[in-house]
């Protein structure tokens, strides 16, 4: 079920909130081999879905906030006020704290009903969510591979039906890659749109907060109750809330970019057969598609790592010094090379930083999409490369737009050999509305093309 479509049910008096959360209890205990979750809360989410039928008895339902019975899932580094926030990490493996994020107030006050806290990559520095602590995170298309991370249960729980939406947390791609080797739809807000106070921290400058979920009208749905200017949040940006999209839209005269060049077409063939086949459909339907050498990209992606792994560095030095052990070890390298930064690397990375945002700047001013895949390859298995050199391997394509802080949707394009494959479509800052349009359009067309399997 989509959020849109048990938003109609809900407001017709045609189901009720219990109803709806007792289908995802079903999927939860359907799916529990897949360990999307660390801690749930079936018994006090069914009180309040309860509580909610009672209140749609006598509700005018035209008036019922915009997430109003709808479950939802959190990535487990995000502040519940009562419930146990481990970030997949020894460290806070019995921290509860004493209030709720941002978002969770945002997404409580619109009526989302929270089912549970979702598996992750350990403190998110990683991609392929095999946690050592509360064990590996499975890809629903096949348990063998992997979910992707670091957001990878909450992709899991979107993709198995668990939940109608979940949050993620995304500092070099960590929304985006679960969300394309899993096949549901994951949204990188611009940087500052969405509050991170009461977020766990990887890399302060980098750090992004966004909605999964199965289709792109429930990420505009979910993001329009989690996004404003937080005053309280020193990251937070002042901004004008997002336009409602426009989903009967046309992709008539579009100008698209789709980003060529060695960086990119190292990539698995067949995922780029994939996306030229993604180009054609944009032409046929009216957007002028150009190609543009992008191997820029190769170093705005090395900039991000650098930032992630020195500011997580900065941020867990003490803890790396009292408890190197408690870290797993793919964790550990990657903490000990940041400590081992030097200044004027880290400069250069603020430096390019400043770069990359300008040249995209200038890259939309004259176009108004940039199109690439999400990642170079399927979902690899659990048991394949050590998380450090898949970290640089998934990041590959994600990255660029983290340091950038622009809007970037992956949006899944069918199967290759029976496991989804994602496209990422890019936007300028601030732009989230105009990409919501765009890639409805696609996702549109693509449900209807019967060849991506």
């Amino acid at each position: 079920m989509y959020i849109y479509e048990a938003q109609k049910l809900l407001r017709e008096k045609k189901t009720t909130p219990t109803k709806i959360l007792k289908q995802c209890i079903e999927k939860i205990e359907q799916h529990r081999d897949l360990n999307a979750f660390i801690t749930l809360r079936i018994d006090q989410a069914m009180e309040e879905a309860k509580e909610q039928d009672q209140i749609l008895k006598t509700a005018n339902t035209e008036k019922l906030p915009q997430l109003f019975g709808i479950p939802v899932a959190l990535k487990d580094l995000i502040y519940t006020k009562g419930i146990k926030t481990t970030a997949g990490s020894l460290f806070w493996k019995d921290f509860v704290p004493s209030e709720d994020a941002t978002i969770v107030k945002k997404l409580r006050k619109a009526g989302a009903i929270i089912v549970g806290k979702t598996n992750m990559h350990e403190i998110a520095l990683g991609v392929t969510n095999n946690n050592t602590h509360f064990g590996a995170c499975k890809n629903p298309y096949d348990p063998s591979k992997i979910s992707g991370g670091s957001s990878g249960g909450s992709a899991v729980a979107v993709a198995t039906g668990t939940v109608l939406a979940a949050i993620g947390t995304d500092t070099g791609g960590s929304i985006r890659i679960p969300s394309a080797l899993c096949g549901v739809v994951g949204l990188k807000p611009t940087y500052g749109r969405v509050s991170v106070k009461g977020v766990i921290p990887l890399a302060w400058h980098l750090d992004h907060v966004g909605p999964i979920t199965r289709s792109v009208k429930d990420a505009w749905i979910v993001l329009e109750a989690i996004e404003g200017y937080d005053s309280k949040d020193p990251f937070s940006l002042s901004h004008k809330k997002t336009r409602s999209p426009n989903f009967e839209s046309s992709l008539s005269g579009l100008k698209i970019i789709k980003a060529t060049g060695e960086f990119v077409e190292k990539a698995d063939p067949q995922i780029l057969e994939r996306l030229e086949t993604i180009v054609k459909l944009f032409e046929k339907s009216g957007a002028v598609v150009k190609t543009q050498n992008m191997d820029w990209l190769k170093e705005a992606a090395a900039a991000n790592g650098l930032m992630t792994q020195t500011e997580a560095a900065t941020f867990h030095r003490e803890r790396l010094k009292e408890k190197p052990e408690w870290f797993s070890e793919d964790v550990r390298q990657r903490l000990t090379e940041g400590l081992q930064t030097s200044g004027s690397d880290y400069a250069w990375a603020r430096y390019t930083q400043s770069i990359v945002k300008h040249r995209f700047k200038e890259l939309f001013q004259k176009n108004d999409i940039l199109l690439l895949p999400t990642v170079p390859i399927t979902a690899p298995p659990i048991s394949g490369e050590g998380a450090v050199e898949m970290a640089r391997k998934l990041t590959r394509f994600t990255a660029p737009f983290n340091i950038s802080g622009i809007p970037t949707i992956s949006i899944p394009v069918g199967k290759i050999n029976g496991l989804p494959v994602g496209i990422q479509l890019v936007s300028d800052a601030w732009n989230e509305t105009f990409l919501f349009e765009v890639a409805h359009q696609v996702e549109s067309i693509i449900q209807k093309t019967s060849n991506l399997v």
